[in-house]
């Protein structure tokens, strides 16, 4: 499995007093919608499947990603949605009041064929930040992007320089593959960073077992693969991948349940978006799930990934 994907660093200049919300990402993602569909719709249409252009749109395929027939293979009929192929990740500072001056850096995953539309990306933070963020819409200034700290696009010359991206690949028979071969018993800790919203048999976990979170990530990586990389099923025995994972311990859980609130401007009500968040310390056989488990550090697990949650980090030899 082959996923194409770029990370983003975005630096933002307050011009007005801005107030953010102590999880930040409902704010940066919050309105992003609406401000990406007014640069790039050209028909100013509600609904997009009546629009001519469907297919060509930037952001029918960011927002409305249509399912192919053959995606009931995924119960998409029944309670899945298509995955945005971004991801926002906000500051994870804990300071919420920015005066004029004051900078703000974020972080933004483009997935498949998002990477190609970056340059709309970058229209829509700048037509954001006229509209303004978090409490009182305070304005802010796109001032740079750029990629492992190399500045690809500067706010006042407004040029963009770049065509690089990469891929992430997944073995699919990655248990036999030779870079990842099974070792004794190891202890890996992760850090959830950004509350982590995990469903096992439809219900929201408190306890984030082994097999559960293999279990969201061999989906998230399925759909990722199959709407926004190369368009087929992933082809790995997800039974022997389970069987392999539940034989993993959870030696310490030390993550607990988060709540947070956001508006949403489309449903027009007040959404409870919690999750776990803090450290898990798991311990087996893990060296053959480190492929997987190296992808989810990239794409995240679980829901609302595309305000940012679901983020973790590998700690190895805790």
């Amino acid at each position: 499995m082959r996923i194409k994907y770029q990370t983003l660093d975005f630096t933002i200049r307050a011009l007005e007093p801005i107030r953010l919300p102590p999880y930040k990402g409902s704010a940066f993602r919050g309105g992003f919608g609406n401000a990406f569909k007014r640069v790039v719709c050209v028909f100013r249409k509600k609904d997009c499947r009546d629009c001519p252009i469907i297919q060509e749109c930037a952001y029918a395929y960011i927002f409305e990603t249509p399912a192919p027939q053959d995606s009931a293979v995924f119960n998409m009929d029944k309670y899945e949605t298509i995955p945005h192929p971004f991801i926002i990740e906000p500051p994870e500072e804990k300071r919420q009041d920015y005066e004029p001056g004051s900078e703000i850096s974020f972080a933004l995953v483009l997935i498949g064929k998002a990477v190609d539309y970056l340059p709309y990306f970058i229209m829509a933070f700048e037509y954001l930040g006229e509209l303004g963020i978090g409490q009182g819409r305070g304005k802010y200034e796109l001032t740079r992007v750029g990629i492992e700290g190399k500045q690809i696009y500067e706010g006042k010359s407004r040029v963009l320089k770049t065509d690089l991206y990469k891929f992430l690949d997944v073995p699919e028979n990655f248990f036999q593959a030779e870079e990842f071969p099974a070792d004794s018993e190891r202890e890996i800790v992760l850090n959830l960073v950004t509350p982590v919203r995990v469903k096992y048999q439809r219900e929201f976990v408190s306890r984030l077992d082994f097999h559960i979170l293999v279990t969201n990530l061999l989906r998230r990586l399925a759909l990722l693969n199959y709407f926004h990389g190369e368009k087929r099923k992933a082809e790995w025995d997800h039974k022997k991948i389970i069987e392999k994972a539940m034989e993993v311990r959870l030696e310490r859980h030390e993550a607990t349940w988060v709540d947070w609130e956001r508006y949403s401007n489309r449903q027009k009500v007040r959404m409870k978006l919690g999750g776990l968040a803090g450290r898990i310390i798991y311990k087996g056989q893990l060296s053959e799930f480190l492929p997987l488990l190296k992808a989810g550090e990239v794409f995240h697990v679980g829901k609302g990934t595309s305000f940012g949650l679901g983020k973790y980090r590998i700690i190895q030899n805790y």
